[in-house]
Order: C-alpha cells, then sequence, then structure tokens
C-alpha cells in the first residue's frame, strides 16, 4: 500500500511538473558511491524477491522519468578512483586518480557547481554517509594533489564557507608536530556550530549561522570513518535520512529562495568493495530511503525543484546470476549482519565464552541467526566443510584475515558472506572499482536534459546550465 501511494504521488506531482518553468531554485544532487546499473538492478530484483516473485520492485529514484548512462574513466585511467570520479561530478573537469579538484597539473584548481550555486546566492550543503573529509564529498570544496591529505582537506572544507555538512566526522582533525588548533576549533572560530547527532542538530539550529552535523561522540569512538550501515544499524545510530532532512531545514532557512544539496551514499561502495550483496542492496534502499525525503520536498515545489541521482564509478563488478538461469536473491534477507560486523561478532564470541566454550556449535548458531545456513540456506556438503575447515583454521592461529579496502574481516566471516552470494547466484569479477557504465536518474525542472549517454563532466555543467548558476 505504501508503494502504490508512492507511485500515485509521483504521477501527482509529474503531472503538475509539465507546466514546469526551467529554472529550478532548489537542486539535489546524490551520489551513489560504486552504484553501478546492477546495483541499481540486482536491488530492485532483491526487493521483488523478498515479496515471493520473480522481477523488480522499482527504488523511488529509479522510477524517476529522465535517465541516462553515465561514462566514468578519468585523465589517468580507464577505472577512476573517488576523488578523480567525484572531482568530475563536481566540477565537469577530468583530473588523475588521487586527485581532488584541481587540473591533471596538481596546480591548477577548479571550482564545483556548489561553489557556482554560492556565488550565484544560493545556499549550499555538502552531506554524506562517511567522513566529510572523504573524496566524494571533498571533490565539491577541496583543493588537494592527494585525496589522503585529510587534515588539509578539512581545513578546504572551512575555508569553503559552506551553509551546511553533514557526516560521520572528520578523519584526522589534529595534525602530528603542529600547533595549529583542531579543526573543531578553527571550524567553530570560521563561525560553524557542530551538532552530535540530529538531536543535537534540532537543538542547535535555530541558532545557527552555519553548520557542521556530525555522529555522537561515542558513536565516532567506535567508527569515526563512517555512520553504520544499513543493516548494521541500531537505536540512536545517524541516518542518511536524517541527514537529508536536516539540510533541508537548515538550507531552506538560511535562503527560502534557493539552494544547493549534495548526498553522498558513500558506503554503497564500501559493501561493493567487500563484495558483500545483502549489505550493498540495503545500502542502496536506505538512499533511496533519503531520496524520497528529496522527493517529498519536491512534491511540495514541483515547478522549482531539481533532484539528479548518479554515481562516481561502479564497484565490484557484480553481476546478477552465475551460470543456470536462476537467481535466489530472497536468500539474501536472511543475512542480518554485515560481514565486517559478523565478524567483529565472533571476536566478541569468543572473547566472552574462551576457546574452550567457543565451540563450532556456537558457531554454527551464529551462522544460522545471522545468514539463516541450514535453517533457511541450505548448503552443500562442500560449503559445509568450508565452514568447518575455517573454524578449525581460526581455533588453531591459521585465520588469514580477508581485507577489503575499507574492512578487516575474519576468513569464516567472509567465506558465510561468499557462500550467501553463491546460493543467491550473484557473483563479482572484483574488490576494486570497473569502468561499468553508471545511470543516472533525474525529475524536476531541467530533468529533459539528462538523455542518452554522457560523460560524467557533463552533469554539473548541465545543473549549472539549468539552475542558472554560470
Amino acid at each position: 500500500m505504501k508503494k502504490i501511494f508512492i507511485s500515485l504521488t509521483m504521477l501527482l506531482c509529474l503531472a503538475t511538473n509539465v507546466f514546469a518553468q526551467q529554472t529550478p531554485k532548489y537542486v539535489f544532487y546524490f551520489i551513489g558511491d560504486g552504484m553501478g546499473v546492477n546495483q541499481v538492478n540486482g536491488t530492485e530484483t532483491y526487493l521483488a524477491a523478498t515479496e515471493g516473485r520473480i522481477g523488480i520492485k522499482p527504488l523511488t529514484f529509479a522510477d524517476f522519468p529522465y535517465t541516462a548512462f553515465v561514462t566514468t574513466y578519468s585523465s589517468s585511467n580507464g577505472v577512476t578512483d573517488s576523488a578523480a570520479g567525484g572531482t568530475a561530478l563536481a566540477t565537469g573537469e577530468k583530473t588523475y586518480n588521487g586527485c581532488l579538484g584541481l587540473l591533471p597539473d596538481s596546480i591548477t584548481p577548479v571550482t564545483s557547481v556548489a561553489v557556482w550555486a554560492q556565488e550565484a546566492g544560493a545556499a549550499v550543503g555538502v552531506t554524506t554517509s562517511v567522513s566529510v573529509d572523504h573524496a566524494t564529498p571533498a571533490s565539491f570544496y577541496a583543493h588537494q594533489s592527494d585525496r589522503g591529505k585529510y587534515y588539509e582537506v578539512g581545513k578546504d572544507l572551512i575555508a569553503s564557507k559552506f551553509d551546511f555538512f553533514a557526516g560521520s566526522d572528520f578523519l584526522k582533525p589534529t595534525k602530528k608536530d603542529s600547533n595549529e588548533p583542531s579543526l573543531y576549533v578553527q571550524a567553530e572560530n570560521a563561525g560553524y556550530t557542530i551538532a552530535r547527532g540530529y538531536k543535537d542538530y534540532q537543538k542547535k539550529s535555530k541558532k545557527a549561522e552555519r553548520m557542521i552535523m556530525f555522529q555522537t561522540e561515542a558513536a565516532s569512538k567506535i567508527d569515526r570513518a563512517s555512520i553504520p550501515y544499513a543493516i548494521d544499524r541500531k537505536k540512536g545510530d545517524m541516518t542518511l535520512q536524517e541527514i537529508t532532512r536536516a539540510a533541508i531545514n537548515f538550507l531552506y532557512k538560511k535562503n527560502p529562495d534557493k539552494f544547493f544539496l549534495m548526498v553522498e551514499g558513500g558506503k554503497i561502495d564500501w559493501a561493493c568493495h567487500a563484495n558483500d550483496a545483502a549489505t550493498v542492496f540495503e545500502e542502496v534502499i536506505d538512499m533511496d530511503d533519503a531520496v524520497r525525503v528529496a522527493y517529498e520536498f519536491y512534491c511540495q515545489h514541483p515547478d522549482e525543484t531539481l533532484i539528479v541521482i548518479s554515481a562516481d564509478h561502479e564497484t565490484g563488478g557484480i553481476g546478477l546470476g552465475n551460470g543456470d538461469y536462476t537467481q535466489h536473491n530472497e536468500l539474501l534477507k536472511y543475512q542480518q549482519k554485515s560481514a565486517p560486523e559478523f565478524s567483529a561478532h565472533l571476536k566478541s564470541l569468543r572473547a566472552k565464552l574462551g576457546d574452550k566454550k567457543f565451540t563450532y556449535d556456537v558457531v554454527r548458531k551464529a551462522l544460522t541467526e545471522y545468514f539463516g545456513f541450514w535453517k533457511a540456506v541450505k548448503l552443500s556438503e562442500y560449503q559445509e566443510d568450508q565452514l568447518q575447515r575455517a573454524y578449525d583454521n581460526m581455533m588453531e592461529g591459521k585465520d588469514k584475515s580477508a581485507k577489503s579496502m575499507y574492512a578487516d574481516e575474519s576468513a569464516l566471516g567472509n567465506l558465510a558472506k561468499s557462500i550467501l552470494n553463491r546460493n543467491a547466484k550473484l557473483g563479482w569479477t572484483s574488490g576494486a572499482h570497473t569502468n561499468g557504465y553508471v545511470p543516472i536518474f533525474a525529475i524536476g525542472a531541467g530533468a529533459e536534459s539528462f538523455h542518452g549517454r554522457i560523460n560524467n563532466t557533463d552533469i554539473p555543467k548541465i545543473i549549472g546550465k539549468v539552475a542558472k548558476y554560470k
């Protein structure tokens, strides 16, 4: 019923937008980091499978009326990284992998569509589900030859004077062997009010001139690099929906006539690096929930709003099918923790119980609870032997951790995820990025400009043109 209501609402909004002016006052730019075509299609087939049918259950943004395919190569590589990909999406210029907001000469700075919006008088927000100084958000305000210069990137953030930032935290709030104050102090001295969590934002936002919304300090002590995966979320964890809602609230209050907001679903990429399909699909759903917040705003201002959703690159080379013309995506619903979180759970159980009580039966129970093995997911004899051997290796100190770009999993946790993927009939070609097309979806004033096949550098230029920033 909820999906039917959303579809009817979308039809009404589209009908209203037939007569829309073509200069949007409010621009939303969503970036699903690592979100290729198959991440979107896979999520939709997963949603349908959980309802017991073959087909798709459309995401809100995938039903938007204007679509295109986007190429993603950088100036230096056929396969881009997030810094070069983000720079292209933000500035309309290609650069080399690892570079933020500079031309390939490593010297010449290039400004982003967020800066163009700021210079045109719009309130500006840059937000993400990872750290605010990570490559994609940084592409909108930073100018650094190396994306890993997190402290310097943080200083660029403060210097931008954008109105609103949100994400997990700063990765490097202080600099070793330096007398400079922390980035928190520098931000406050520059007029930013720092809120810790959505409730704290609500308390502080009314009197704030500019804001940075981080997760709580307790959450950052656990992981300052990102907010938790949707699949691992606990009560009180900050969400991308809350980030989007806070950003809209603050920017509209700051300038009810014009704003620009970038929202990154950053952990789609992280889960793809780990080849963790269930976690990937839940992250795409989570970003769609954030898009729905913007869509609600669009329905209130259909003739004045543009929403664009795209990606910086595809990650993982996910394949939807592995040879026998069947899919069993419904099995993924039995995964209740991301692979890194499950690995941490096993480590905690072992520490709590001690080696004598941390038996294979305990591990089997955990695998049943968090992956559905034996109860809902049937395993082959070979797969059962693999799990037993992985447990034995763990207890004998032979457990080689499985590292991906952003995760460190136990071999047993990695194996459990891989077995579930295989049984769901999903495959991966890489633990890194690929050069696959990424999609773009758009709705609202000027959305008809996105069609056919375009380069990633075209997207900010089109936004700048239709919004009359330049």
